[in-house]
């Protein structure tokens, strides 16, 4: 592992050390217990062969037993309660991982969680299964510690040996001497032979699985849309089984291909160790039994320095495959560091936005371009406007115009490329973030509603206002199925989580949608789209109490119809990043220009 790969991998366990100190404390005495324990046996039963040997008495073979049994039960019930606290926090790993990770996702600025890059990051992150990547880490440094103190142990276990083997040159056995070289210089050249093939080996097997991890990803996305029922209309009402089962059945192939080439590589490795410890073993007791039979070792040593030096043979193998095992994962480790690392390009503020007892808000976009990141296209062109708070304002154009684009400025999910957006003469950049967010109540196209109660879902929170949260209901045209829930507010929407929940129409959650940027009480209101769901009976229902609904605050409508715009005072025609249109319907329709195109076009489904 390089230096970046362990400085990796320490700042994604330092994300634990914080709140979970005793998860790393448990692992590192879990770990050193569950090393030297097998220690203790090893030692026991030679002592035991020794005492045996001499002729020792029956009080002395009990001492020792008991000594060593008793040792080896305290070490196994301390073993067992780490083992038992260090499993516990496994189990809810991924949660302990999560909560930072989905802190920073809420934070980061806006335009990342359009990145398809730091999109991939947080996949890449959480792709294990039911496993988190700190668990994975975890266990694996577990596993890695394990080895370390045993390769410690055996060498402490061991150098006896040769310290004797060197005593037999001055009794005149130089060739025990010369043995013990020969010896040393095979197992190491073993050692480091079972090393280096483990990391070609393990270095493969990442490769393949790197391979795999993009088939992966898609795999999952093939198989959510089997997850639920709304993925699964089209499916089977367009009959695209076919192609479903072609394309997963190209993914799985792929897929197949890279974990047959992971278990020829882990076939291989396999195979490489077992021969080499196979050789070990065989050249440990035949060096050992040569000591002993000189008479430099006991016979018991030979069971203990025999069984030791296996140990540690065992280990420097483990601690290769160990190591490389967490290089690999030492690259999502890195994915880790760098998502939670992401920079806030967006300039904080600090002015508080106005309270002003009139309500009075002025918007100017001064000379805004905007390009998104990465594109070297302007979305929006040197745009120049401006309205006032009370106003009800449309926006009207073709797809692709820059409507959308528009809203996302002014609500500063992104910040303008060039010029600046004003709201009562002060750049928007300057004020406090959150603030300025408590000026707009937003119904995106793409809104969501959540599986939580309706209340929760209106009132954006658990504190919930019942009062204000029917009226907005009302207000919204949900008044009247709000009336025939048996739990009211309580009524959990969708059955996800709550088998009493209420399964919701398309329109009955733009509804609720609506009914919460109602509850919010902003200053701004914008909607986009907000009756694409709705039939022509909500609908018509919705533009009649339009009024109602926002009152004297400045509504911002984007919508394709048309029609539904009439009751604006103030219609913007976007085309190609530009305002190339601004009045009311009737002024719009006597011009020749898009506005009156596009009304042509769609006037004939309106007789």
């Amino acid at each position: 592992m390089s230096r970046k790969d362990w400085k990796n991998t320490f700042a994604l366990l330092g994300s634990l050390a914080g709140k979970h100190t005793d998860v790393l404390v448990s692992l590192v005495l879990l770990s050193v217990f569950q090393a030297v324990r097998p220690f203790v046996a090893v030692i026991l039963t030679g002592t035991l062969v020794d005492a045996v040997y001499a002729d020792a008495s029956l009080e002395t073979l009990f001492g020792y037993a008991a000594a060593g049994v008793g040792g080896i039960c305290l070490m196994s019930a301390a073993e067992g309660v780490f083992t038992m606290f260090f499993n516990r926090k496994l189990e809810y790993m991924q949660e302990i991982q999560g909560l930072p990770l989905n802190r920073k996702s809420m934070a980061m600025d806006y335009e990342y969680l359009e990145d398809v890059e730091v999109h991939g990051k947080r996949q890449r992150i959480e792709k294990f299964g039911g496993w988190s990547l700190l668990a994975l880490v975890l266990s694996i440094l577990n596993k890695l510690i394990v080895a370390a103190v045993t390769v410690i142990m055996a060498v402490c276990v061991v150098m006896p040996m040769f310290v004797r083997s060197n005593h037999g040159v001055s009794q005149g056995f130089v060739g025990s001497w010369l043995m013990s070289v020969l010896f040393l210089a095979v197992i190491l050249l073993l050692v480091w032979l079972e090393f280096r093939a483990g990391g070609y080996f393990n270095g493969r097997v990442a490769e393949a699985r790197k391979q795999i991890s993009g088939y992966e990803a898609r795999s999952k996305y093939y198989l959510d849309i089997l997850s639920g029922h709304e993925k699964q209309k089209d499916l089977r009402v367009c009959k695209q089984q076919r192609l479903y089962q072609k394309e997963f059945g190209d993914i799985a192939l792929h897929m197949k291909k890279g974990v047959d080439k992971m278990a020829h590589f882990y076939a291989l490795d396999m195979f490489t160790q077992q021969s080499a410890s196979a050789l070990t073993g065989f050249l440990v007791y035949v060096f050992a039994g040569t000591l002993a039979c000189v008479g430099i070792i006991s016979i018991g040593n030979v069971v203990t320095y025999a069984a030791s030096i296996l140990k540690f043979t065992d280990a420097v193998g483990k601690m290769a495959y160990l190591l490389n095992h967490l290089k690999g994962y030492a690259v999502f480790a890195g994915d880790y560091v760098e998502y939670m690392n992401l920079p806030q390009r967006k300039h904080e503020g600090a002015i508080p936005v106005e309270k002003r007892r009139d309500g009075k808000f002025s918007v100017e976009f001064d000379h805004v371009s905007f390009r998104y990141p990465g594109s070297e296209t302007d979305v929006l062109k040197d745009l120049n406007l401006k309205f006032e708070i009370g106003e009800k304002m449309a926006i009207v154009g073709k797809n692709g115009s820059g409507k959308t684009t528009f809203i996302k400025l002014l609500c500063r999910l992104y910040d303008v490329t060039e010029g600046c957006i004003k709201v009562n003469g002060i750049d928007i950049r300057k004020y406090n973030y959150a603030e300025y967010c408590d000026l707009f109540a937003v119904v995106f196209q793409d809104f969501q509603v959540f599986s939580f109660p309706l209340g929760e879902n209106v009132a954006s929170g658990s504190d919930v206002d019942v009062k204000r949260a029917e009226e907005a209901l009302e207000r919204a045209g949900l008044g009247e199925r709000y009336r025939r829930l048996k739990e009211g507010l309580n009524t959990s929407i969708g059955k996800e989580f709550e088998e009493n929940g209420v399964t919701f129409s398309g329109g009955e959650k733009q509804k609720t949608a609506i009914a919460r940027a109602i509850y919010k009480d902003a200053p701004f209101v914008i909607m986009d789209e907000p009756t694409a769901a709705l039939d022509p009976e909500s609908e018509c229902e919705v533009y009649a109490g339009f009024d109602k609904m926002v009152g004297n605050k400045t509504s911002i409508y984007i919508s394709h119809r048309l029609a539904s715009c009439r009751f604006c005072q103030d219609i913007l025609v976007f085309d190609q990043g530009k305002v190339i249109q601004r009045g009311s319907h009737e002024e719009l329709e006597r011009q020749n220009g898009l506005y009156r195109e596009l009304w042509e076009a769609q006037a004939q489904y309106y007789a």
